[in-house]
């Protein structure tokens, strides 16, 4: 059993300070306890979110896991003398825990974005993954909760897939652990758009260098309203930093 205790304060947003693997691990931990905990990947748009809406913060405290999806959070860390063990992208973390499913046959269940990504996510889950277990497909087009949550039920998958883009992914996951059956369940933005090829991820070399931010910026020009939360975040980091020192 993981020790998981150990979190990291990036204003107000406390993060899991794991590795890759060790969130793997505990993930697959809370997969055998099936209790429907949720798992978080916010980025600096997120915990900049987050100190305006009461709602978001709350879901985001009341995940089983909180991941440092982004290097802005690394940074941030850094610059509040509190490092972080390394930036675990929601995507990564996702593909990960997915291999580790494919190999005992668990399944998946993939909820979210435009209609027909799902399923397309779906088929190329199948050719890489011949061990994983489709349990199901869903848009995230829905008004009404319980038609999706009796679908989901009667599958029980191991793994929700919740792809509703923040904050309506984290606040969806928090009304409605209570009454869905399943292992664990994680909110992943883009990801199914990134598994059905409609949305590519930067190159391995912008994700090594941290510039996935800049390379999805210049490939869609009309993020620049969400990408001008990062130097507000990073001012806010800096402030925090000299605060500190004051005390």
């Amino acid at each position: 059993m993981m020790n998981h205790s150990e979190k990291i304060d990036v204003l107000g947003v406390e993060f899991d300070n794991i590795t890759m693997d060790e969130a793997v691990d505990y993930a697959m931990e809370l997969i055998s306890r099936h209790q429907s905990s949720y798992v978080v990947t916010p980025n600096p748009e997120i915990v900049w979110m987050c100190r305006t809406d009461e709602n978001l913060k709350d879901a985001v405290t009341g995940a089983s896991m909180v991941l440092a999806d982004g290097i802005g959070i690394i940074y941030g860390a850094k610059i509040l003398k509190t490092p972080l063990k390394e930036k675990i992208p929601g995507t990564d973390f996702a593909a990960r825990l997915i291999d580790e499913l494919a190999k005992r046959s668990g399944s998946v269940y993939l909820l979210g974005s435009k209609p027909g990504v799902a399923d397309g996510a779906a088929e190329k889950m199948k050719k890489e993954h011949p061990g994983l277990v489709i349990s199901g497909t869903h848009d995230g087009y829905f008004k009404e909760d319980k038609a999706i949550i009796d679908d989901i039920n009667s599958k029980k998958p191991d793994f929700l897939l919740v792809c509703l883009g923040a904050p309506k992914q984290e606040n969806w996951m928090k009304k409605n652990s209570a009454y869905l059956d399943v292992g664990i369940m994680a909110g992943l933005g883009g990801t199914l758009d990134v598994y059905a090829g409609t949305v590519k991820r930067a190159p391995e070399k912008w994700q090594k260098l941290g510039l996935e931010w800049l390379y999805r910026l210049l490939k869609e020009p009309k993020r620049i309203s969400r990408t001008m939360k990062l130097p507000l975040f990073v001012f806010a980091v800096i402030g925090a930093r000299f605060n500190r020192k004051k005390r």
